[in-house]
């Protein structure tokens, strides 16, 4: 198990443009050769958006984008015709395929922290899609087949425990609270890349929300 803690993260964004963004993975002028990718995910990033700051439209080829809003709204634009608000509990997925334009904006009032995880497929090319799935329950998993993943959602209370899947790889992000894995504390934005999961617990020390990405080999 290997853990990254949020402070080790490299930071982007455009501050002065109300975007703050911390990655996880070597991403853009960031770049890390030993830091690219882990299992199928080659970006987890933390995005904070001022009210009114967003990202314009722009591309993406070639990758499962899934975003999970921590607080605030999101508004989602894309190229094939989809206009959307994805709020806290909500699973978003773009799969960009061969090609997509989209728009990400905070167009509410108040601060809005989002996290979104990029996948690579498979297999390129194709034809995008999307799909949302509004306040996914804690017993769903979501599949993203082309990628050889699925994500868990764990929204724990203090002492609450929560099977980590049992697979070649396992990305977990805390996404809010503090749990502990495996003898060490996480804590928000703290994450752990483990191989070969077999019979590991998280426990909850704080009421807490936990990404697991369960990925074969």
């Amino acid at each position: 198990m290997d853990v990254r803690r949020a402070g080790e993260r490299y930071r982007g964004g455009d501050p002065g443009a109300g975007i703050d963004t911390w990655h996880a993975f070597s991403f853009g002028p960031h770049y890390d050769p030993d830091n690219l990718r882990f299992g199928a995910v080659i970006a987890c990033n933390e995005e904070r958006l001022a009210p009114g700051a967003g990202f314009d439209e722009h591309p993406h080829s070639h990758t499962e984008i899934v975003t999970w809003v921590v607080e605030g709204e999101l508004t989602h634009r894309d190229s094939t015709g989809h206009e959307t608000r994805v709020r806290p509990g909500d699973v978003q997925h773009l799969g960009a395929a061969a090609g997509v334009r989209h728009v990400e904006r905070n167009d509410g009032d108040v601060p809005l922290t989002f996290v979104q995880m990029w996948l690579a497929p498979r297999e390129p090319g194709g034809d995008p899609s999307y799909d949302l799935v509004p306040g996914i329950a804690d017993s769903t998993p979501y599949a993203v087949p082309v990628a050889g993943a699925m994500l868990h959602v764990r929204r724990l209370e203090p002492g609450e425990r929560t099977a980590v899947p049992d697979a070649a790889y396992v990305y977990a992000h805390v996404a809010r609270g503090e749990i502990r894995l495996a003898g060490e504390e996480l804590g928000p934005g703290d994450a752990a890349r483990i191989t070969g999961a077999e019979g590991l617990e998280a426990v909850a020390v704080t009421p807490a929300e936990l990404l697991l990405w369960e990925m074969t080999a």
